[in-house]
Parts: structure tokens; sequence; C-alpha cells
């Protein structure tokens, strides 16, 4: 995957403080990569305690679940992507 240059400018106008912003995407990308390895967890669990002579078939479907994951864009990236393009709702504390 390129690497892709972000306009600081954008970002920052986003939430009117590029840290915050900042913030923003990395909680946001965390969530995203913490979802997804709950999901594949939960798929790869189907295979445990199966016998040995069965091994060789369910190590293909292992492999075939996580080369599924592996394709999809990285975590942060899609953070970044949602925060463009507002799919990303944020609010802030109450300092009461």
């Amino acid at each position: 995957m390129p690497l892709r240059a972000l306009d600081v400018e954008k970002i920052q106008d986003i939430t009117g403080n590029l840290y915050e912003s900042i913030v923003i995407m990395s909680k946001r990308s965390r969530q995203i990569a913490a979802r997804e390895k709950m999901e594949l967890d939960e798929k790869l669990k189907y295979f445990e305690g199966f016998e040995e002579e069965d091994e060789f078939s369910f190590n293909e479907e292992q492999e075939r679940i996580s080369k599924e994951y592996e394709k999809l864009p990285h975590s942060g990236q899609r953070g970044v992507d949602e925060l463009f393009e507002s799919k990303i709702s944020y609010r802030y504390p109450d300092n009461s």
C-alpha cells in the first residue's frame, strides 16, 4: 500500500484543532482494529478442539479466513477515510 500525504489544513478544519482530529482518527482506528480482531478470533475459535486427522483441511480454511482479513485496508487508513467522509461522530465530555 503506497503512502499518501494528508492535507494538514483539511484535517484541522474538521474539528478546528489538528490534535483533536488526530485523536479522533486514532481512536476510531483502534475501534476498527479491535472489532476485526474479535471477529477473526471468533471465526478461528470454531477450529479449536478438532482431532489431528482433520488438521490439514482445517489449516487451509484457517489460512483462507486469515487472508481475507489481511486483504482489508489498514484500520488506520479507514479511520482517516471515515473522518474525511464525516462518518465519525464525536462529542466532548461534560466538564460539570
